[in-house]
């Protein structure tokens, strides 16, 4: 399981990073979450959102996505492990 903290938004925002994603939090009138601009890898979260809830838009869109492990840093492995083991269990 995925804590909803600060520290895996974090990690996330760096294994976006790692994927060749552009993360941007803009403020909008789109419902709090994620949406990701297919064409040129930007995801595009609501900044007004809280700490939990872009926690699990972000696992959501990783849930959606095609991910290329060999892109991911050493570092981060063992945390994308355990995203794949949450997200097989939903």
């Amino acid at each position: 399981m995925i804590a909803l903290t600060q520290t895996s938004l974090d990690k996330l925002e760096v294994l976006f990073s790692d994927l060749g994603f552009k993360l941007r939090y803009e403020k909008g009138s789109f419902r709090t979450g994620a949406c990701i601009l297919q064409t040129s890898k930007v995801v595009v979260v609501n900044r007004f959102s809280s700490v939990d809830m872009k926690v699990q838009s972000l696992l959501q869109i990783l849930q959606g996505i095609e991910v290329e492990e060999s892109l991911i840093s050493e570092k981060l492995q063992p945390f994308y492990a355990n995203i794949k083991k949450t997200l097989e269990t939903i």
